[in-house]
Formats: C-alpha cells, sequence, structure tokens
C-alpha cells in the first residue's frame, strides 16, 4: 500500500529538508542552552574536586570563599591541625585578576596553596607543579601559554612550570595556580603612591598572613560531620564538608543563572513548537484541494490523519537529527565549557515526539473540514 505522508515529501523533498534543517537549528540551540548550564554545574565543581578536601573552614558567618568574601589568619591552620582527627591542613587564597597574554588581557582565577599540599591542580598535562616558594605558576592551555613562558605580576615575574587542561573556576574563568606566599603578596599588593599615603595617614602595611579558606582532610574512621561541628563550636569558625561547600556553590552561585537558561530554553521550546504547528498546518492548507480529491473517491478519514501525523513526526525526526548535528558543530566555539549529554537529546527527542503529534493537530481540524466538493471547484 502507498504511504501517502512519504509520497506526498517526495514531491517537495527539496523544502521539506530545508524546513527540518532551519527547525533544527533552533532545537540545536535548546541543546546549547542545556549544555551551557551542564557545562556551569561541571565548572563549578571542577575546582572543588581536584581541591580533594573533607572540609572547608572560612570566616564566622559566611559561606564560604566562592559564594561570598571569607577572610582568616593563617594561623588557625595550627589550631584545625591539632583537632582530634584531622590528617592534613592547608590555606588556600582565591582572587580574579587580569594578565596579559599575546598582546591581550585575559580574565583569570589565581588560586593559592601550600606547595606540595591540598590545593594543588590534579590535571597537570604538561611540565609539573611548584616545587619553589617564590616565582613559578601554572596555567591552563586554554590560556595558550608554553612551558619556560615568563609571565609579569605585580612588581615579579613568574615562570610557567606546568600545564592544565579544564581548570576553571565557578564562573568559567581559567584557573592558575602559585604558591601561597606568592598569592597572598599579589592579593595585598599596593602601589607605591598608595603605600606613601597609607604611611602618611599612619595606618599600618595590610597584613599578608590571611587566607580565604582552610581546607583539611579527616583521618578514616572519623565522622565529618562531628568534627565540622565542632570546629564551628570551639573554634568560632564557619565549617562545610566537602558535599555542603558544593551544594552552596551549585545552589547559591548559579541558581539565577540556571533558571535564567531554563527559561530561555522553555520559550525555545514553545517557539519550536509554535514553528511545527504552522508548517504542518500550512502544508496541509497547501493540498487541501488534494486532501478533497481523496475524500471524494473514499479515503477514509483515519488515512487522512495518519498521513498528516507522519509528515509531523518525520519533521521532527529529521529536525532533532539536524539539531544534534548543529548543537555538536557549533558547542566548541562558546567561550565557556558547554557538556552535551545523551540524556538531554533523548529527552528532548521525547518533547519533539509530543510537539509533533501536537502540532499535527491543526493540520487535522483543517483537513477533516475539507469539503469533497472542493475537488471539482465548488
Amino acid at each position: 500500500m502507498i504511504n501517502l505522508a512519504t509520497k506526498d515529501i517526495s514531491h517537495s523533498l527539496g523544502k521539506f529538508i530545508v524546513t527540518s534543517i532551519g527547525v533544527g537549528m533552533l532545537l540545536g540551540i535548546v541543546l546549547v542552552m542545556l549544555g551551557v548550564y551542564r557545562g556551569m554545574i561541571v565548572d563549578a565543581k571542577s575546582l572543588i574536586n581536584s581541591v580533594g578536601a573533607d572540609l572547608w573552614v572560612v570566616q564566622e558567618d559566611t559561606i564560604g570563599p566562592f559564594a561570598e568574601s571569607s577572610k582568616l589568619f593563617e594561623d588557625v591552620k595550627y589550631q584545625i591541625r591539632g583537632m582530634t582527627g584531622i590528617k592534613e591542613v592547608s590555606g588556600m587564597t582565591f582572587q580574579t585578576l587580569q594578565i596579559e597574554v599575546n598582546g591581550k588581557l585575559e580574565r583569570v582565577t589565581v588560586v593559592g596553596y601550600e606547595v606540595g599540599k591540598l590545593g594543588r591542580p590534579s590535571n597537570i598535562i604538561q611540565g609539573r607543579e611548584i616545587i619553589k616558594p617564590h616565582y613559578e605558576i601554572i596555567v591552563d592551555k586554554k590560556l595558550g601559554i608554553g612551558l619556560d613562558t615568563i609571565i609579569p605580576l605585580g612588581r615579579d615575574t613568574y615562570k610557567v612550570v606546568g600545564i592544565t587542561k579544564g581548570a576553571v573556576s565557578n564562573s568559567g574563568e581559567v584557573l592558575v595556580f602559585l604558591s601561597l606566599s606568592d598569592a597572598q603578596e599579589l592579593q595585598f599588593l599596593s602601589s607605591n603612591n598608595t603605600i606613601r599615603n597609607d604611611r602618611a595617614r599612619g595606618i599600618s602595611t595590610p597584613n599578608n598572613s590571611t587566607v580565604n579558606t582552610i581546607v583539611a582532610t579527616v583521618v578514616s574512621g572519623y565522622d565529618i560531620d562531628t568534627i565540622s561541628n565542632n570546629i564551628k563550636r570551639w573554634k568560632h569558625k564557619n565549617s562545610f564538608t566537602n558535599e555542603e561547600q558544593t551544594a552552596i556553590l551549585t545552589k547559591n552561585v548559579i541558581e539565577k543563572s540556571s533558571k535564567q537558561i531554563g527559561m530561555f530554553t522553555v520559550i525555545l521550546i514553545i517557539v519550536s513548537s509554535v514553528i511545527i504547528s504552522l508548517i504542518i498546518y500550512t502544508m496541509t492548507i497547501g493540498k487541501i484541494k488534494e486532501i478533497a480529491i481523496l475524500k471524494l473517491i473514499g479515503m477514509p478519514n483515519f488515512e487522512i490523519i495518519k498521513m498528516i501525523v507522519q509528515q509531523s513526526l518525520i519533521l521532527g525526526f529529521l529536525a532533532f537529527l539536524a539539531g544534534n548535528i548543529f548543537a555538536n558543530l557549533i558547542s566548541g566555539k562558546f567561550p565557556k565549557n558547554v557538556v552535551l549529554l545523551w540524556s538531554d537529546s533523548f529527552g528532548l527527542f521525547f518533547v519533539i515526539i509530543v510537539v509533533s503529534i501536537i502540532g499535527s493537530l491543526f493540520g487535522i481540524v483543517k483537513a477533516l473540514k475539507a469539503n469533497p466538493a472542493q475537488a471539482i471547484g465548488e
């Protein structure tokens, strides 16, 4: 038996394919939007996972170095180290600045960590870790800086000794790593004029022995939550487990961005639904006389309905394929990480199938109203 849907599509195959590609590009943007959100989650967890800490100790009444400002005296780590169940302790700093790369300023997040301790980069692909307390730096491959390159920061210059891959902050900025002492000096660096003005006003030199957080690991067998609560109670500091810090980062820091992306995604899906409905409706109107002829020769309504639904599903399927191809082609061009997951593609496929069926209803209603008399020009 002749399939009416494929027979009709073959008469205007080029137009049908171009239309499918156009809708597919819109669906591709939907996938990219979902990929941007997934990328934000991956980036947000990247630094936390690389540190490998069980506990994050921060300033009292704050929720951590990523969500808000936190300052602690570095010697607090000795108090934490003396607690029962603590295995390793290290201070860390985080700051955002711009460095010049090939004549262009690049915004980066500087991570300061104690050499050889918690916080060191875990994804070095070239070179080595920092081994000297001063004037060595690790950068990410994304910056396009090679090993042994000299980078000026503040009043000093730093030699690139290692290169990482995929090291980014929760906001998607590239990470560079310095020794804690270098990062502290850079964070509290003042210009010569500022120093002279401060001395004239009787203001002392800023204390460089502060950190943004103290990270720690716990000996196996000890309860992490109990130790965290003891730090809050006895050390008058705020403390979060690694899971809690991850939840804070993903909820407090990127929640609004994720909601905004979600709204754009919903809008794009609605627009795609409207476009598919209009296309099917227009295709039905374009062959209303042929439908009238089919009715005149005794074609049952079920066959006409099946034809319209099949065309709608074929359009949706081709658009889905085009959308996936388009999304994969452009995802690598974005400045931030875009993570495309098969689960998102399958979810979108289900949505498109439902939308295609619903969209065909408008064409079906029009087709069912077609008068067989139109076939003979009445």
